[in-house]
């Protein structure tokens, strides 16, 4: 046993750092189930930053452990998932959580035990007012809808648009921004349509929309219904109508869709829209994983960079953690990340620039004209 302990440590001496503790950092999302494909750029996004930062000496000299707790977008999962990484002494950050529902669930909880969260994809409007350990580093649903209503009007030329939503945090909150600002903007929402997660037939509904004739349908949900519902209103003969949504669609499933063609989501993070410093990140995410990132890859491995420079800077305490993120607070402080320039308001909250792609011959490209 002495012996293959001696060999251990000889290993670890010639293969690199020999760590003498690890710094935990939980990355919360859906790994599994409906959304797991969103999770698969939050876990690869978070990975590849460890693996970065471990290269370069890790953490004050300690390495940097993910932790993937997966909560499958479900509120009742992520507040289990919370009430662990609360009680445990050795987490001191959370990265997480992505769907809005499972912040929403989550947030009581950290805030109760004083442990700050960096959600790097949760854009529900309300989030930022209920906690002050509680920070996002994506844009909230109000500006993403109004964001989205601008486009539809002054870039798409839409006069008569109809809603399909699901009755969630994230959907319901994208709905109510953007029909208040069409409204501004002259688009007559000819009408409203709600499902559930469990929801496969659309039919019903997409009929009644049909009979209205709009110009487009928008879906402020999820990927896994989005695709069903083009597809499906593809199948009625719904032809000559755009389909848009926002970055709960930016997804593989649609943009695998044939029925897809021409849908536009705004999304966070474009790479031949990123600034310099994101060359590499998409260099190596390429390299690593044989595919472009996503924005919950790019995300995330901000907001694990955020985590890992507020432990570098004040230590594994809690509050002294919750304190340097919310000095983070104006664009000479930013975190300087692959999503540009990061720094928090009051709430937690901050401002980030919006993108449009779409789909082109099967695959997502930039819009050729951006909103302005």
């Amino acid at each position: 046993m002495k012996k293959f302990m001696s060999f251990l440590i000889v290993f670890g001496l010639l293969t690199g750092i020999a760590w003498a503790d690890s710094i935990k950092i939980p990355v919360a999302s859906p790994f599994t189930g409906q959304l797991a494909s969103f999770g698969e750029g939050v876990k690869n996004g978070a990975l590849l930053k460890a693996e970065e930062i471990n290269a370069a000496g890790g953490i004050n000299g300690k390495k940097v452990e993910i932790l993937l707790e997966d909560e499958l977008c479900d509120p009742k999962e992520a507040a289990t998932v919370a009430t662990k990484l609360a009680n445990d002494p050795g987490i001191s950050i959370v990265v997480g959580h992505l769907c809005s529902s499972s912040s929403l669930a989550a947030l009581p909880i950290y805030r109760a035990a004083k442990l700050p969260a960096i959600s790097p994809a949760s854009t529900n409007v309300t989030i930022g007012q209920m906690s002050p350990y509680y920070f996002r580093n994506v844009y909230r649903d109000d500006f993403q809808g109004q964001f989205l209503a601008k486009y539809a009007a002054r870039v798409k030329g839409f006069k008569r648009v109809v809603v399909f939503y699901e009755v969630n945090d994230y959907s319901m909150g994208l709905m109510l921004a953007f029909m208040k600002e069409a409204k501004k903007l002259g688009i007559k929402v000819l009408g409203t349509e709600a499902y559930s997660s469990d929801t496969t037939d659309f039919k019903p509904q997409l009929t009644k929309f049909k009979m209205m004739k709009p110009d487009a349908i928008f879906i402020p949900g999820y990927a896994p219904q989005g695709t069903l519902i083009v597809s499906q209103a593809r199948s009625l003969g719904i032809k000559n109508v755009a389909f848009f949504g926002a970055d709960g669609l930016d997804d593989d499933v649609v943009v695998k869709n044939p029925d897809a063609e021409g849908l536009f989501v705004t999304t966070p993070f474009l790479p031949d829209k990123a600034g310099p410093q994101a060359a590499g990140f998409i260099k190596a995410y390429r390299k690593k994983y044989g595919k472009d990132a996503n924005w919950f890859a790019a995300n995330t491995y901000d907001a694990v960079g955020m985590a890992a420079a507020a432990i570098k800077a004040v230590g594994q305490d809690r509050e002294k953690i919750r304190n340097y993120l919310a000095s983070i607070n104006s664009r000479e402080k930013a975190y300087n990340g692959v999503t540009g320039k990061t720094y928090f308001d009051k709430n937690g909250d901050c401002l980030k620039e919006a993108f449009v792609k779409e789909i082109k011959g099967g695959k997502w490209v930039s819009a050729e004209k951006q909103l302005q």
